[in-house]
């Protein structure tokens, strides 16, 4: 639903004509049609409730009812990653604002712009153990990039423009906006929302040091075995046009994070795979002995260079390039830092690399590809696929990216084994058609995100790919996916099991399957038909492709897939807890 000119000129005019007395409730709404929020994600609550009656009153911003706080985030969640606008949750005081920390907590480990507005009781309540009363400023301080607690309806509509400023700014975050509900109700005059904001203690760098991007320029183009890591932050920064170019510019090889898939098209020949505990070979052994590593937007975390000590026996060069300078030497120690943003530095380090005339030696690059070929040839995301009784799992992801990879779509995944299975197999061509939960790493995610995106992207195909087990902890959103008409595709690899759970304990628990089998599992077909929906059973190979290829023409149905594959199946490569990325277990053989 398009906001009306008319509404949005009079939430954003400022200082024009004379002041109205408005509630805070509708100060509110004001300030997020001034912001261009178009979808609000939540679930009504006595703390809430004079905001949602301003809601009522209005028409250009569409609230999206869900069946659980969590979901109501997770939803706001997928619309900020899929669009890179600031995702927006309303939830009530109390339990709600708790049910809602998962999702918060979410959000802010992948630094994902958001604004979740929380009911609270009465200001002359807070403090008393009153009814759904809780410190929710205390409890998400830990998990927001910042919170702010309105205790006048004066400041409501300042604290609006701040939070929104702060989720998008710099490096992207949840901020809460925790609201009593006598201030959604008081009056105060309102002359239009603020055109200008200053805030003198928050002023993220974004324009990186000229010298400093001089110094990795000089050290790029005399490497011998030059490599690009780059994650996340590409992505959020819109900087993937700038990382490809100067890619493509110098010739040399890249990886992405799990959260930067998509930031180089996952079928140029320079892009070697996920690296990581979950890795290809290439990807992993690159990253281990190039000579100049420039990192973009990535961190160095433990699931992507394992073990700290490890990493350093390399003697390597690191340039690292990031938004934020916190993360900047954080795990590994950087010789050339840059803070500024992605894009804006990657573009000048792209204006003086054509400005030079230079480029790496092309010998040495030569035979530094030649290494890289080497480990391609080892085909480590090898799988036995013509298995005609049970159904592999990554056969099930290969074809769907067969099917869909020349029309927009996007995959958002839960957690655990299907999603590393998703992000070896399905080559992500552009940003933010990947959308999972990678910091946090949190099951459910998956239906909430797919419904806040096809409501952002309604002619795009929307695939959750997800497991038997995580699908069940926000199942209910089927029920919201009726109601708003948002048809997504569930793609559910069912091995009967908590699959990542069961692989560790096969491996370092010796088969010792404690709790992770899962006995009595709904019948999906019928549940998902409970919902109003389409439900499929697949238990043969040979019914993959007609079953996509159906669930794909039911435009207008969502349409939950039942695959029943094989509960042996392991992701590989793995790189277990504590070893370095290169001691990597490539197959059973290896056990």
């Amino acid at each position: 639903m398009e906001i009306s000119r008319t509404e949005l000129s009079s939430a954003a005019a400022a200082g024009s004509g004379q002041a109205q007395d408005l509630r805070g409730a509708e100060i509110l709404v004001k300030a997020l049609q001034a912001e261009g929020v178009k979808y609000v994600w939540g679930y009504p609550g006595g703390a809430v409730l004079h905001i949602y009656d301003a809601f009522y009153k209005q028409d250009t911003i569409q609230h999206v009812l869900v069946r659980h706080e969590q979901a109501a985030v997770h939803a706001a969640d997928g619309y900020a990653r899929a669009t890179g606008d600031v995702g927006v949750a309303l939830v009530t005081s109390g339990p709600g604002v708790t049910n809602a920390v998962t999702g918060i907590a979410t959000a802010y480990m992948d630094s994902i712009p958001m604004v979740i507005v929380t009911g609270q009781v009465p200001t002359a309540a807070i403090g008393l153990d009153a009814f759904q009363e809780c410190d929710t400023v205390g409890i998400t301080r830990p998990i927001v990039k910042h919170n702010f607690l309105v205790k006048d309806v004066r400041d409501l509509e300042m604290v609006m423009k701040k939070a929104f400023h702060i989720a998008r700014s710099g490096r992207p975050g949840p901020v809460v906006v925790d609201i009593p509900k006598d201030v959604s109700f008081n009056k105060t005059a309102w002359q239009g929302y603020a055109e200008k904001l200053e805030m003198r203690s928050y002023n993220p760098v974004r324009k990186g040091h000229s010298g400093q991007i001089r110094k990795a320029l000089q050290l790029l183009l005399t490497a011998k075995r030059p490599y690009i890591y780059s994650g996340g932050g590409v992505v959020l920064g819109n900087a993937s046009e700038e990382l490809r170019t100067l890619a493509n510019i110098l010739g040399v090889p890249c990886t992405n994070t799990l959260m930067g898939l998509g930031a180089i098209s996952g079928t140029d020949p320079k892009f070697l795979g996920m690296l990581g505990m979950h890795g290809t070979i290439e990807a992993n052994n690159a990253m281990q002995n190039c000579d100049v590593l420039l990192a973009v937007g990535a961190r160095f975390d433990d699931r992507v260079i394992g073990n700290p000590k490890h990493f350093a026996q390399s003697e390597r060069k690191i340039i690292h390039i990031d938004v934020d300078p916190s993360s900047i030497s954080k795990r590994v120690k950087v010789d050339i830092p840059i803070v500024g943003d992605v894009k804006e530095v990657l573009a000048e380090l792209i204006v003086q690399l054509k400005e030079s005339g230079q480029k790496p030696d092309a010998s040495a690059l030569a035979g530094w590809w030649q290494a890289i070929e080497e480990w391609r040839g080892k085909d480590c995301l090898r799988y036995d696929r013509n298995n005609r009784d049970v159904i592999k799992p990554q056969f099930v992801i290969d074809t769907l990216w067969n099917m869909t990879k020349d029309v927009e779509t996007y995959i958002t995944s839960d957690v655990g084994q299907h999603q590393m299975w998703a992000a070896q197999f399905y080559k992500f061509q552009q940003p933010r058609r990947w959308i999972n939960s990678g910091g946090l790493g949190t099951m459910g995610v998956g239906i909430p995100y797919a419904m806040g995106i096809k409501l952002a992207k309604p002619e795009a195909e929307v695939f959750c790919i997800t497991g038997e087990g995580s699908v069940q902890m926000c199942i209910q959103e089927l029920s919201t996916c009726l109601q708003y008409k948002t048809p997504i595709k569930i793609v559910s690899l069912n091995n009967r099991y908590l699959g990542m759970v069961r692989q560790w304990q096969q491996l370092d628990y010796e088969g010792r399957y404690s709790h992770s089998y899962m006995d009595a599992l709904p019948d999906f077909v019928k549940l998902a038909e409970a919902y109003g929906h389409v439900g499929m059973l697949i238990e043969r190979p040979a019914d993959v492709e007609p079953a996509l290829r159906e669930a794909r023409k039911l435009k207008d149905r969502t349409v939950f897939m039942d695959f029943r594959t094989d509960p042996t199946e392991n992701v590989w490569p793995m790189v277990k807890a504590g070893q370095g990325i290169t001691q990597m277990l490539l197959g059973s053989e290896d056990l």
